[in-house]
């Protein structure tokens, strides 16, 4: 599924915490925020895409997840954080090249060709992966190693990135053909961009086949490229971007230009971004996987960055200026995503409060990013109670009416749509920390159920007055509008 990811290590944020963030970007997909308890996880899970059928461990956590509400595909649970405090999204879809995928190749459905044979069932993939592993680890590290166990036995029939944090550490992990994978530990001064393709650009075999602190992978990774001859690199380094993903013309209309633009963003001095002489170009296939940023990274920087439609460059669609470019890159927030989410850890927080799920449905560029306590039974209806059908009366449906309404309009709504997100932000923060001390003081956790049911109250405010606004300026701006001197 077309994505964009940006991870956040615990010195390079504002608050020590760790960050985690991806578009979930689907074809419209309806969505919604749920709690899923133990009671409730199922103990044999079958894959809709691929019948594998996988049986599960008998002591699963708690944890949240946003399903489709749509079951016909699967549950598809993007992302969430569980009762100890590990967040998961997965996943981003990423690239290869024909090396990789016929030396391991992808494990597909194989539908019976006639009556008498069955099914050969295929492997694993976004539809499964939270639901098989969420619920089960106690750090980030662990969500690596259980993922990779399931990969290395069931394979998988697409080529993924998968992101893990903890209070101390976020793992990233991708894919590799069928049945391998490699996995790093983000350092904590950095931030990580990766939008749809294989990511990293460097990695330490040493480490990962000695003390693994910080690399892990398959135990025959180095046999698995030697045998294929899969290694590119010239001088002696190894690169994986290089030997593992694409190097498509694709790429750069879909792919590089997203992560020109978010490196731009958080290291705008140390590289020449712009330019004839620019280091780094929207079609550059060596932009950084991972940036020490010129500042600390807040929530606020991370839903700009996957709101991005190369605003203050000549690519923006919704310029006035006829440059030439207008539109020609595959923008981050996008039009068809179904949710957004930040899982954020917090080690300075008490137990119960270090977890907090940011999320926001629809296009990024439009959508208002609102804050929950994921340690709760369960979450408002606001956010849980979805239909297929459209309405008011959940935040996923706001937000893509305001997002459908405001877009043909931008010019006239970007006003309206930017305090709509602060108003969002800001009263959301403030609840947070209302409710942050409130907890403390007293250590009840009912308040973070009455924190939720508040926060959606207030984003539920905010969206129908913005709608409000936005579907006056749409019917003011429809094109059998006709006005007489006197009107």
């Amino acid at each position: 599924m077309p994505c964009t990811t940006i991870l956040v290590g615990k010195k390079a944020s504002n608050d020590l915490s760790t960050m985690i963030a991806r578009t979930d970007d689907g074809h419209f997909d309806v969505k919604k925020l749920i709690v899923v308890e133990p009671k409730d996880q199922p103990r044999k899970y079958r894959s809709v895409i691929s019948h594998a059928e996988v049986e599960l461990p008998e002591n699963p956590m708690r944890y949240t997840a946003c399903p489709s509400v749509d079951p016909e595909q699967g549950i598809w649970a993007a992302t969430g954080i569980n009762a100890a405090n590990v967040g998961m999204t997965a996943t981003e879809t990423i690239t290869s090249n024909p090396r990789v995928l016929a030396a391991d190749p992808l494990v597909v459905l194989q539908k019976a060709k006639n009556r008498r044979e069955k099914d050969v069932p295929g492997g694993l993939g976004e539809e499964d992966f939270v639901v098989l592993v969420l619920p089960y680890i106690h750090s980030a590290r662990e969500g690596v190693e259980r993922l990779a166990s399931l990969l290395e036995r069931y394979g998988t029939y697409e080529s993924n990135g998968i992101a893990f944090n903890d209070e101390n550490e976020v793992w990233w992990m991708e894919t590799i053909g069928g049945h391998h994978w490699i996995a790093r530990r983000v350092p904590d001064e950095v931030c990580v961009i990766n939008p749809n393709q294989f990511g990293m650009d460097g990695f330490d075999l040493e480490d990962a086949f000695g003390e693994r602190k910080a690399h892990l992978c398959s135990a025959d990774l180095r046999e698995f490229i030697a045998v294929n001859h899969l290694d590119l690199n010239q001088d002696g380094s190894f690169n994986p971007r290089a030997v593992f993903g694409s190097r498509r013309d694709m790429d750069h209309i879909y792919n590089t230009p997203r992560a020109w633009f978010m490196g731009r963003y958080l290291a705008p001095t140390r590289y020449h971004w712009d330019g004839e002489h620019a280091d780094y170009t929207p079609e550059s296939d060596n932009i950084p996987w991972s940036i020490v940023p010129e500042r600390k990274v807040a929530v606020e920087d991370v839903k700009y960055l996957l709101s991005s439609h190369y605003q203050g460059t000549p690519y923006n669609p919704y310029t006035s200026q006829n440059t030439g470019k207008r539109g020609m890159y595959r923008s981050i927030g996008i039009n068809r995503t179904g949710v957004t989410s930040v899982c954020q850890i917090r080690s300075d927080a008490p137990e119960q409060l270090k977890g907090l799920e940011w999320v926001c449905f629809g296009s990024t560029t439009f959508s208002a990013l609102l804050p929950v306590y994921p340690c709760v039974p369960k979450m408002p209806k606001y956010l849980s109670d979805v239909a297929l059908d459209v309405s008011t009366e959940n935040f996923y449906w706001a937000s893509r009416l305001i997002g459908a309404l405001a877009d043909p309009n931008y010019p006239s709504t970007v006003q309206n749509i930017e305090r709509y997100q602060l108003a969002v932000m800001t009263k959301g923060r403030q609840l947070i920390m209302e409710y942050d001390r409130k907890y403390a003081e007293s250590g009840n956790e009912k308040l973070l159920t009455e924190a939720n049911e508040k926060l959606c109250t207030m984003a539920k405010a905010e969206s129908t007055a913005v709608l409000n606004k936005v579907l006056l300026t749409a019917s003011e701006h429809m094109k059998n509008g006709f006005n007489l001197a006197d009107n």
